[in-house]
């Protein structure tokens, strides 16, 4: 068995979307307000408005990203006003990670076993 998808589920799939394509630097030609596919290879990643009225409060899932450059990616992510949780630092097991808050709320993880921080 196989991880096939991880889903956002949002009150507004546009803003979320943009959101994810310029974190991601992907585009995927849509601007559908109902759902939208962000990343198609491996495990997916979509962006999705059931209809049901989401709090935005659930602080029960976390996504992390393995990134090359972390400070490259840390430098965007200021460009974009993000809510940083926790800048860039070195982990006793020598990964550089961060995190912060995705326009919902959700915490993203950003890693890095390559940098030298």
């Amino acid at each position: 068995m196989k991880l096939g998808e991880v889903g956002l589920l949002t009150n507004d799939v546009v803003r979320m979307a943009n959101f994810y394509k310029l974190l991601l630097e992907v585009e995927n030609n849509s601007n559908d307000e109902v759902h939208q596919t962000i990343i198609s290879e491996e495990t997916m990643l979509t962006i999705y408005n059931d209809g049901t009225l989401k709090n935005n409060n659930n602080q029960n899932i976390c996504l992390a990203f393995t990134v090359d450059d972390m400070e490259r990616e840390y430098q965007k992510l200021l460009a974009l006003k993000v809510r940083i949780i926790e800048k860039p630092a070195r982990r006793p097991w020598g990964a550089v990670n961060m995190s912060f808050y995705d326009p919902d709320g959700n915490t993203i993880y950003l890693r890095s076993f390559s940098d030298k921080k």
